[in-house]
């Protein structure tokens, strides 16, 4: 019995610690993101916009929009990529197969007619079955292609694509007017460019008007609320910090600029990878040391893409549960970068991190619980340690989540209404209570489905821009 409360006892103390350390490094991205958000809110003025504007420095960009089953929203999405403001770009959208009405309501809403393949396949793709130009938008190419995931689509996309650069999209993005503006910056600095990241925000209860969002509102599902808490803290300095590392690993599936010399040297997206936006930017810096390019890869605050996110226990269940798994398999993959000094900061800082700080710590969590229950249950731990215990443990986090809408306060403050704050502080609190341990928990199931070898999606169920939430 000695022996099980030492065991206990020092099981408790080393968890604690691993907390201490985690929410520690995100503390310090916190205090990373400070002169980064400044350095970016300081030229996100209308005027620096204007100028950026009239130079004839940017490059034309392709963006390209994967779709399966995305009839409810295709039309407001297509239209927001479309109407963009930026000197010269395209867009470029796949239809991987859908099963629904998603080819209909595009034929429908943008006049398309077949026109001819007119573009090499230099990454292979599933069988593209007929490629359609719009009368009414010549920005506009729209592939028909058979089912073959996200990755593969955006495969077919880049191989279509006319332009330097291009920018990848989820058909449920509604990007803001100005983002490519902002994107491209860094393209001015004189600095060679392998990929840039931006911010993406809650959608869910926001008014969308013609692909655009007018208003942006908090939801009051507590469910998407805690997500846009969530994605606030995520993109606001967790992202921003790795800036200063020189370790940023994802570049969004949902809005996110690439070089596309430099996708079609590694290949494009690896298919069967159910989180193909970070073992791109994984492989795209393994490429770069490799081969000794000073390209960067830094992620911009202020370029925002709106997307839905889930409203429904189930649907949350699977989107975590794929990005778990994904994350598994890219550490697992690349595993020999672990504490590599040939990969500088991504494979001694950011990997690492990943592995040890994100794919283990729900394992971590769980079994922290478990010892704390059991040393309360067999007296080895007292209320104090215990209390203790859950200030690190959950309410680090809820400080730092508190920070985060205070830094949005202070800078970009999308939030005009005054109660949405207050539901952005109610939630940044309850979500350590509940919506934590849900995620934990569907992390956790992530392992399982590792173990039996599956590799599906999962089906994403979406309201729309126009449904309930909005």
């Amino acid at each position: 019995m000695h022996t099980l409360s030492q065991a206990l006892v020092g099981l408790d103390w080393a968890i604690l610690f691993y907390f201490i350390l985690l929410n520690s490094f995100y503390a310090l991205l916190l205090l990373l993101s400070f002169p980064e958000l400044w350095t970016h809110f300081q030229l996100a003025d209308d005027k620096y916009l204007a100028r950026v504007l009239s130079t004839d420095s940017l490059p034309p960009i392709s963006v390209l929009v994967p779709a399966f089953n995305e009839e409810v929203s295709i039309a407001s999405s297509v239209l927001s990529f479309l109407t963009l403001e930026y000197p010269r770009h395209e867009v470029v959208l796949v239809n991987d197969g859908s099963t629904d009405r998603t080819m209909e309501a595009l034929v429908r809403h943008f006049d398309l007619y077949e026109a001819p393949p007119a573009f090499p396949r230099i990454i292979p793709c599933a069988n593209i079955r007929a490629v359609y130009r719009s009368r009414t938008h010549s920005k506009l190419l729209v592939i028909d292609k058979e089912n073959g995931g996200k990755a593969d689509a955006l495969n077919a996309a880049i191989n279509a694509a006319r332009f330097p650069y291009v920018i990848s999209c989820d058909a449920d993005t509604l990007i803001e007017p100005d983002a490519l503006l902002r994107l491209a910056r860094p393209f001015l600095l004189g600095r060679d460019i392998a990929a840039i990241g931006g911010t993406i925000r809650v959608v869910n209860a926001c008014t969308v008007e013609f692909g655009r969002v007018v208003e942006a509102r908090v939801d009051k599902r507590w469910l998407a609320g805690c997500q846009t808490v969530e994605y606030l803290r995520a993109f606001l300095f967790g992202r921003l910090g790795w800036n200063r590392i020189g370790g940023n690993l994802i570049i969004s599936g949902a809005f996110g600029l690439f070089a596309r010399q430099y996708l079609l040297a590694i290949g494009g997206y690896q298919t069967g990878n159910v989180t193909e936006d970070m073992d791109l930017a994984v492989r795209l810096h393994i490429y770069l040391r490799e081969h000794k390019i000073k390209a960067v890869m830094p992620f911009i605050p202020d370029p925002v893409a709106w997307t839905e996110v889930p409203a429904s226990l189930t649907t949350l269940h699977r989107q975590r549960e794929r990005w778990h798994r994904g994350l598994i398999g890219t550490v697992w993959e690349r595993r020999g970068m672990l504490f590599n000094p040939r990969y500088g900061a991504v494979g001694m800082v950011a990997l690492p991190f990943f592995a040890f700080g994100e794919m283990l710590a729900p394992i971590v969590e769980v079994v922290g619980y478990l010892g704390l229950i059991l040393g309360l249950f067999f007296g080895v731990v007292d209320r104090s340690f215990a209390l203790v215990f859950l200030a690190v443990a959950i309410g680090y986090g809820i400080l730092l989540s508190l920070w985060a809408i205070v830094l949005e306060e202070v800078t970009f403050r999308r939030y005009n209404v005054r109660s949405d704050l207050w539901r952005l502080l109610f939630y940044a609190v309850i979500e350590g209570f509940g919506y934590r341990q849900l995620t934990v928990y569907y992390r956790l199931h992530a392992f399982w489905k590792v173990f039996r070898g599956e590799r599906g999606w999962g089906a994403m169920h979406r309201e729309g821009f126009s449904g309930p939430a909005a």
